[in-house]
Formats: structure tokens, C-alpha cells, sequence
């Protein structure tokens, strides 16, 4: 898998489906917009929802290491870089 923009709209889409963001879209989500904090305002029990959603998604392991995964987590572009790298390993 390496269609790094299917991946990214693929994930815009889960992030909204799996965490019920009623007032967003996948389009309203760019691909380099802050995931937690000031950004899309996601929080700790978000990112727990999100990377159990992304495991099941793309059948991958994410590291147990928080901040390897606040790393990945920051952005789409990035979870998109992650699954990438997971999915061709």
C-alpha cells in the first residue's frame, strides 16, 4: 500500500467515523492540521479510540511508546507516513 493521498482521505475519514465528530467532515480536515490540542482539539481518550481504529483499519501494531506515537499522531500526513511504513514492513 503506497497511495499516500488514498491513505490520507482514508484516514480523515476514520478519524471523523471513529471518534463521532459530528461537526466535521473528512474535507474539512486538512492533511496538516494539529490532531490534539489546538488543532482538532483531540484528546488522550481520542488518541486511544484513534490508534485502536488505525490497528484495526490497516491490520498494523502501533508502538506501546507514547511518545513515538504522539510523533506519528501529530498530523494526517504523518499517521499516513506510519501506516506506510507498518503496511510495507
Amino acid at each position: 500500500m503506497s497511495d499516500i493521498n488514498g491513505i490520507k482521505k482514508e484516514l480523515k475519514e476514520l478519524i471523523v467515523e471513529s471518534l463521532n465528530l459530528e461537526d466535521l467532515t473528512a474535507n474539512d480536515i486538512g492533511d496538516l492540521d494539529t490532531l490534539f490540542g489546538e488543532g482538532l482539539g483531540l484528546d488522550s481518550i481520542d488518541a486511544l479510540e484513534l490508534g485502536m481504529a488505525v490497528s484495526r483499519r490497516y491490520n498494523v501494531r502501533l508502538s506501546k511508546d507514547r511518545d513515538e506515537n504522539t510523533k506519528h499522531f501529530k498530523n494526517v500526513s504523518t499517521l499516513a507516513a506510519l501506516v506506510i511504513e507498518l503496511t510495507n514492513s
